[in-house]
C-alpha cells in the first residue's frame, strides 16, 4: 500500500528579485538540506542558490536570506554565461556536487506559428554543451559557501568539473547497448535526461527521468575521482569489474526518476513521468541501494512505494526532495518537496514561494 502524503505544513522560500526576474523561483529543479541552510537550483540560470532557514518554537517555517553562486566563477563552463540546467544537488562532507541534465532540447511550439513555422521549430534539436557537465565544489567551513580552493587539513581542495571536452557521462556511454540509442533523441521525446544525483562515499548515482526501458527506469553509479593532470578536472575512476559506470535498472512501473536523495543505505526515489506529462509522483524507497556492488536489476519488492504526492494538471510538478533534519511529534521524519511550475497557490507575500512538507515512512 502507498501510504497517503498529507501536507504536514507549506514553508516559504524566499527569494531575491533577481531570482524572481529570472525565473528561478518557478523553475526549481533540485533541493537538498545542509544545515540550517537549503541548497536550490532552477533549470534557467547557470546558479545555484543558499538560501538560510528561518525558525519559529525550533520549527523552520521558511528559508530566506538568498545567496547565488556563479558557477563559472569556479569551474570551467564549455559556455561561461549559458545555463546549466541543473537537475541535481548533493552534499557529503566537505563536498557540494550539482550535475546538468544531459540532455538535448527540442525547440517548443509558439501559439503564433503557422503551420510550416510549427514543423519547422518541432524539427530543430538543440545540444548546449553547459548542459553535459557534473561538477564537484567545496564548501569553505567559514563561509558556508562553495569556493574554487578551500584549504583542509589534508591538503587543497578544488573546484573540479567533469565534462565539456569530450569526457561528459554521456559521453562514456556512447556504445551502451542500453542508453546509446537515445542519445540523440530530445529530452522529452523519452531521450536521455538526467534528473537527480545522490552521493554516498566514493560513490555517486545520477538518475534518469528518461529513457524509460519498457518500464524500467535507469540508474548510473560512478565514482568521480580528482584528474591526476588537473586538480580542476573530473575523471571517472574504474571500477572492480571493469568499465567506468554500472547502470541499475528500476521497476517504477513506467516512471522516471525525478530526483534521488541518500537515506542512510537506502535511497529515496522521487518518480514520476518521463515526457511533457502530468501522472502519477510517487517516492519508492530502494532499499540498501547505497551498497549495491554490481549492476542491477531492482524489482518491485526492493522498491516499496513509500509516498503518493499530489501533482497538478500542467503545474505543481514534483521536482525536488531533502530529508530534513526534524521530526514530527510521533517520532516521523520529514521530508521537503520542491516544485516546477507551481501552481497560484503557491506563490506567497514578497515573492516568496510555497514548498510541501511532509512525513517521510521508515523501512
Amino acid at each position: 500500500m502507498i501510504t497517503p502524503a498529507p501536507v504536514v505544513r507549506q514553508v516559504a522560500l524566499h527569494f531575491t528579485e533577481g531570482s524572481r526576474a529570472a525565473a528561478t523561483h518557478v523553475n526549481l529543479s533540485a533541493v537538498r538540506q545542509d544545515g540550517p541552510h537549503l541548497w536550490v537550483a532552477g533549470d534557467e540560470t547557470a546558479t545555484l542558490e543558499r538560501l538560510t532557514v528561518r525558525t519559529t518554537d525550533g520549527v523552520a517555517t521558511g528559508w530566506s536570506d538568498q545567496h547565488s553562486v556563479r558557477l563559472a566563477d569556479l569551474v570551467e563552463l564549455p559556455a561561461a554565461d549559458d545555463e546549466v540546467d541543473v537537475e541535481g544537488i548533493a552534499r557529503q562532507g566537505p563536498w557540494l556536487w550539482a550535475v546538468g541534465s544531459h540532455s538535448l532540447k527540442r525547440k517548443r511550439l509558439r501559439a503564433g506559428d503557422d503551420d510550416a513555422k510549427a514543423r519547422r521549430r518541432l524539427a530543430k534539436v538543440v545540444r548546449e554543451p553547459n548542459r553535459f557537465v557534473l561538477m564537484r565544489l567545496p564548501v569553505d567551513p567559514a563561509t558556508g559557501l562553495p569556493a574554487r580552493r578551500v584549504a583542509g587539513p589534508d591538503g587543497v581542495l578544488t573546484a573540479a568539473v567533469l565534462g565539456g571536452r569530450g569526457d561528459a557521462l554521456t559521453d562514456e556511454m556512447a556504445r551502451d547497448p542500453l542508453l546509446a540509442p537515445f542519445l540523440s533523441i530530445p529530452s522529452k521525446d523519452n531521450g536521455v535526461d538526467v534528473e537527480g544525483i545522490a552521493v554516498h562515499g566514493d560513490r555517486l548515482y545520477v538518475g534518469f527521468r528518461g529513457p524509460v526501458l519498457r518500464g524500467w527506469a535507469v540508474v548510473a553509479e560512478v565514482w568521480p575521482e580528482t584528474s591526476p593532470g588537473d586538480p580542476h578536472r573530473l575523471r571517472l575512476r574504474e571500477l572492480p569489474e571493469g568499465g567506468r559506470y554500472r547502470l541499475h535498472l528500476l521497476d517504477l512501473d513506467g516512471l522516471g526518476v525525478r530526483d534521488l536523495c541518500p537515506d542512510g543505505p537506502d535511497l529515496l526515489v522521487l518518480a514520476g513521468p518521463s515526457m511533457s506529462l502530468s501522472g502519477p509522483v510517487r517516492v519508492h524507497r530502494w532499499l540498501d541501494g547505497c551498497a549495491t556492488d554490481a549492476p542491477a536489476v531492482v524489482r518491485r519488492e526492493q522498491l516499496p512505494a513509500v509516498l503518493q504526492l499530489a501533482h497538478g494538471e500542467g503545474q505543481d510538478h514534483a521536482e525536488g526532495i531533502a530529508v530534513l533534519d526534524e521530526t514530527g511529534p510521533d517520532g516521523a521524519r520529514r521530508l521537503l518537496v520542491v516544485h516546477d511550475s507551481p501552481a497560484a497557490d503557491r506563490h506567497a507575500e514578497a515573492g516568496a514561494l510555497l514548498a510541501d512538507v511532509v512525513d517521510l515512512p521508515d523501512r
